[in-house]
């Protein structure tokens, strides 16, 4: 990358990482870009700084498989100067990771992916891919699934090393049950991938649970509401970031979710990233 698509960059929505440990950026799913390119011109229009960009099936659209569609997405990072924050793997509700047998192909197929975007443009490729266990993929109180789930990572987690790849459980497990998981697989490049809606209304303690977790062991947080504008809803997001704050973590604030029924996408997600800019970085 040169040095004017650099200063393009720290021009543009990246000027906040310069001084702040935080960058916002949003689920493209949640701005209605689900594995979309245009997901870029509608974050740069919100003001984000970055994207959680969904992986899928092999031959579906803009599959990051594909060498022409990754260049695709580094040439919308340049011209947008909105990055590419994380995969985002949804694809494993329908298909669970514990049970098809697929599944674990796709995810070594994400570190595949990672690594060549690393080798491509390694200032724009990234690390983090999130594994979702909701729907069909729920495991929460299910030990024979959770066992199944940590004998399939445990095959990809040293290609995931190797290559710098980390992986992001995001489920409606406890804390506890996260770290179980973890330690079981035995690889500091499995992580929790955090999200404040989704614990709390499972009843965990989030402002407690990030802070048991450690920011060392969360590679991302989504910070979402369900049904309401940030600020607006049950979670209060100031004292979350003071126990964000007291984890060390630092990193992607991801916006899922988070704006009231038949509300305007565009509005709802400019009061949220304002809003979020405010808490954390204000």
């Amino acid at each position: 990358m040169g040095s004017s698509t650099t200063a393009m960059l720290l021009s543009g929505p990246l000027r906040a990482e310069a001084k702040s440990p935080f960058r916002i950026g949003a689920c493209d799913w949640s701005i209605k870009h689900k594995q979309d390119i245009g997901a870029f011109d509608t974050a740069k229009k919100i003001g984000l700084e970055g994207l959680q960009v969904s992986f899928s099936t092999p031959g579906s659209d803009f599959d990051l498989r594909d060498q022409k569609i990754r260049e695709q997405y580094f040439e919308n990072v340049e011209r947008t100067g909105v990055q590419i924050a994380s995969l985002g793997m949804g694809i494993l509700n329908q298909k669970p990771l514990a049970t098809n047998p697929e599944s674990i192909d796709w995810v070594a197929d994400a570190v595949d992916v990672m690594a060549a975007m690393k080798k491509e443009q390694p200032d724009l490729a990234p690390t983090v891919c999130l594994l979702a266990f909701f729907g069909k993929g729920d495991i929460n109180g299910k030990p024979e699934l959770m066992k199944s789930v940590i004998a399939k990572l445990k095959t990809v987690m040293p290609k995931a090393e190797d290559e710098g790849v980390i992986f992001g459980i995001e489920s409606l497990l406890s804390a506890d049950d996260h770290l179980k998981i973890i330690d079981a697989v035995g690889s500091p490049n499995l992580q929790v991938y955090y999200d404040s809606a989704n614990s709390n209304r499972m009843g965990y303690d989030i402002y407690r649970e990030v802070v048991q977790i450690g920011g060392d062991r969360i590679c991302e947080i989504h910070c979402k509401e369900n049904g309401n504008l940030l600020g607006k809803g049950v979670v209060d997001f100031p004292k979350f970031r003071d126990a964000v704050n007291e984890s060390g973590f630092s990193g992607w604030l991801i916006i899922e979710g988070a704006m009231k029924k038949g509300a305007d996408m565009l509005e709802a997600y400019r009061e949220n990233y304002q809003y979020l800019d405010q808490v954390f970085r204000g």
